[in-house]
């Protein structure tokens, strides 16, 4: 089994075998956070005061969102807060507020506390990021109106906005030159801020991770699996960026596999983990997989490891993301040829379509406070659109990297009949060896992620700096 990237043994095991989190603090009393949010909001205002500007428009109302009931019934599905709501704030479960901003002002946050005992109801104001606000606590949600600006048509509103109640008479709801501005300046770069966060948020996945290998070790099922590092990362499921993809065996062929067998297979083979966790609302996105002892899969782990450091070591500024995209799939040509997987040359491996029938996606995504995060596509402030490479339509990122961009890192290569079947009776089919295709097939298939922070003449990788600071804690 490849290693674990932390010695286990430097972490107390309760007798569930769990790793008990180290002491980091992720609370909005984190002095070094509360250091670093003077200037991001600074940041925050220069961007809308832009917006605003290009827009026409005197203020921008951000909605945080409103709770949404599941079809007949009178449960909610989990809130997840407006990301440009979250971009202002670190209030995750904060629904039916506003931020209110006006250029050269004090940024107002109408609080919505309401009065209610059948639900939490959020606390008071606490925190790093109070003293930025004008904060206004209302306690009926039709009392938010009183605090938002008079005029009406010189604001916009931000945010989704299912109910019209909830835009109190805004007709400019989320106009594209506002948002384009917005969506671009976060897609380009992250604040210090941003990225002490994230870099929080890559400890805290770690964790789970270095959990979740130990989870597996012992045999225990995809389920779990899933709670060891829920437990680790001191996650409820409703809080993760995303759905854990826990996948033993021949489940790591799915791509989005999310379905967690509450039974162990008979044979414990292979395990991919992607999983991620979150701190005030922005995430990391770690992807790592393990071999049960097979030599021939434990060899296209080990090569899939080298081939993604590789490309990590390709990241700088002024890079053109296709060309990493198109350099993966020249890297995964040679996997194929070395482990027997397909023959021939790589450029004829690529023309024919049989990479991407082992690697059917792109290398990775833009990262903060959405997983897939805005702006992948984007050339400009304007809204222009980059297109991905002819052939290559998956793709969630075609721009050049900019210095404090975050993205990931994951190339993959799975054994998926539905694509491999393509091949047949395609010139293609007599390029793959399907003997050792069909001796992969039990172990599903690699892939391995990282977050990076590009940087001027290279990156940091968020993620394994992580497992090395757990390391040496």
């Amino acid at each position: 089994m490849p290693s674990l990237e932390c010695d286990l043994n430097s972490y107390t095991r309760t007798a569930a075998g769990m790793i008990r989190p180290m002491k980091l603090d992720f609370s909005d009393r984190n002095p070094e956070l509360g250091r670093l949010y003077a200037q991001h909001i600074e940041e925050i205002c220069r961007r809308h005061d832009h917006a605003l500007e290009s827009a026409g428009a005197s203020h921008a109302v951000i909605f945080s969102g409103a709770p949404k009931y599941a079809f007949l019934d009178d449960n909610t599905y989990p809130f997840r807060a407006n990301p440009h709501f979250l971009g202002w704030a670190p209030l995750t479960q904060l629904p039916l507020s506003y931020i209110v901003y006006t250029p050269g002002e004090t940024p107002v946050l109408v609080y919505f506390q309401p009065h209610d005992y059948w639900h939490p109801v959020p606390g008071d104001p606490d925190g790093y990021w109070t003293s930025h606000f004008d904060i206004r606590i209302v306690h009926e949600q039709k009392d938010a109106a009183a605090h938002l600006p008079e005029s009406r048509e010189k604001c916009i509103l931000i945010g989704e906005v299912g109910d019209e109640n909830h835009a109190f008479g805004i007709d400019r709801v989320n106009p594209n030159t506002a948002i384009n501005i917005l969506h671009f300046a976060r897609g380009s770069s992250k604040t210090a801020y941003e990225l002490a966060c994230m870099r929080l948020a890559a400890r805290r996945g770690a964790l789970g991770h270095i959990a979740a290998a130990a989870a597996f070790d012992e045999g225990l099922p995809e389920f779990a699996i899933h709670q060891a590092f829920c437990s680790a990362t001191r996650h409820a499921e409703s809080e993760l960026p995303y759905s854990n993809i826990i996948a033993l065996n021949e489940h790591g062929a799915i791509l989005h596999y999310t379905d967690l067998d509450r039974e162990a297979p008979a044979e414990l083979r292979s395990f991919l983990i992607d999983a991620g966790a979150q701190v005030h609302g922005y995430a990391s996105d770690i992807t790592r997989t393990y071999s049960k002892g097979d030599e021939r899969f434990s060899d296209l782990v080990a090569r899939m490891e080298a081939l993604q450091q590789d490309l990590v070591d390709r990241f700088r500024a002024g890079v053109d993301y296709r060309e990493l995209h198109l350099e993966n799939h020249r890297l995964t040509a040679g996997v194929l040829i070395d482990t027997g997987l397909a023959s021939g040359d790589a450029d004829t491996l690529i023309s024919e379509g049989v990479t991407s029938a082992f690697m059917p996606h792109g290398i990775g995504h833009l990262l903060g406070i959405q997983v897939h995060d805005v702006a992948g596509f984007m050339e400009n402030e304007s809204g222009t659109t980059i297109d991905p490479p002819s052939g290559h339509p998956y793709l969630r990122l075609t721009r050049v990297l900019e210095e404090d961009m975050v993205l990931t890192i994951e190339p993959g290569i799975y054994i998926i009949d539905m694509l491999l079947d393509d091949l047949r009776g395609t010139p293609a089919e007599a390029m793959v060896d399907w003997p050792t295709v069909d001796a992969l097939r039990p172990f599903g298939g690699v892939r391995i992620e990282d977050d990076v922070r590009v940087l001027a003449d290279g990156c940091e990788n968020l993620t394994r700096d992580a497992f090395a600071e757990l390391r040496q804690a």
